[in-house]
């Protein structure tokens, strides 16, 4: 396999890489010889079967850092920073895969229901995150001319789903700040997409409940009859940090296999 990413070296920061669509990218850019900060939040209980995920792309010989920090944290997105300045290192790729949010409905007869501080929580890890260290790292020279910022989201930022209502106000949000990161940092060569996810088997998405009936909805409605894979979203990820990509820049892509279409 060719390791297009290893000569010379690049690297890429993974914000929420120990599982689903971060994992998975993870895996697909270390493939093709991609070197890799991973930042992620997990427990102790988790640590043992996220260590068993790293150390397979540990094996493909792309140089790799984890960091079980969180993504809101100053100090310890400074610390990162100070890290990669002092190895020398820039990133060419910045992947969003941050999934930390509140699932609760706006009105609810029996359960707690959602209030301005679940907004705020989500609002900050699932969209504003992204532009502060993408912000902190320009400013630290740590972007090349032609990183590739790239962010998931999905048809609940612009669609109604019961429990929804939290992360789909931040996926607008993220879009948005993607849309303008892709117009203000352009003239420092930094491209900015949002990658639109099909309807995907993760931790994340079995959170929401009634994550069994969307299934069978999304398998029923899409053209291809199956749900979308982490490793679906991985390769465009791949695709969208090769050169051939770098005129894409504003965009959201789908990669649903047409399932937004019906």
């Amino acid at each position: 396999m060719v390791k297009e990413f290893a000569q010379p070296q690049q690297y890429a920061l993974i914000l929420g890489g120990s599982s689903g669509l971060g994992l998975a990218s993870a895996k697909k850019l270390a493939m093709h010889g991609m070197g890799l900060f991973v930042l992620h939040r997990n427990t102790r209980a988790e640590i043992k079967v996220i260590e068993t995920a790293f150390d397979e792309i540990k094996e493909m010989n792309a140089p790799f850092y984890a960091f079980n920090d969180d993504v809101l944290d100053k100090e310890k997105r400074a610390l990162l920073i100070t890290f990669a300045r002092e190895k020398n290192i820039k990133f060419s790729c910045v992947l969003h895969s941050i999934a930390k949010g509140s699932l609760k409905s706006m009105v609810d007869n029996e359960n707690d229901t959602l209030t301005e501080d679940d907004f705020q929580l989500t609002m900050q890890y699932m969209a504003y995150s992204l532009l502060d260290w993408v912000k902190e790292l320009h400013e630290a020279k740590l972007l090349t001319d032609d990183t590739r910022v790239i962010a998931f989201t999905s048809e609940g930022g612009r669609k109604a789903w019961k429990h929804y209502g939290a992360v789909s106000a931040a996926k607008a949000s993220l879009e948005a700040i993607v849309r303008n990161m892709a117009l203000e940092f352009a003239p420092y060569g930094i491209k900015s997409n949002c990658i639109q996810a099909g309807v995907t088997i993760t931790q994340s998405m079995q959170r929401i409940p009634g994550s069994d009936l969307l299934q069978d909805h999304t398998i029923k409605r899409n053209p291809f009859k199956r749900m979308t894979t982490p490793e679906d979203v991985a390769n465009v990820v791949y695709l969208l940090c090769k050169k051939e990509a770098a005129w894409i820049n504003g965009s959201i892509i789908p990669v649903d296999g047409g399932e937004h279409i019906t």
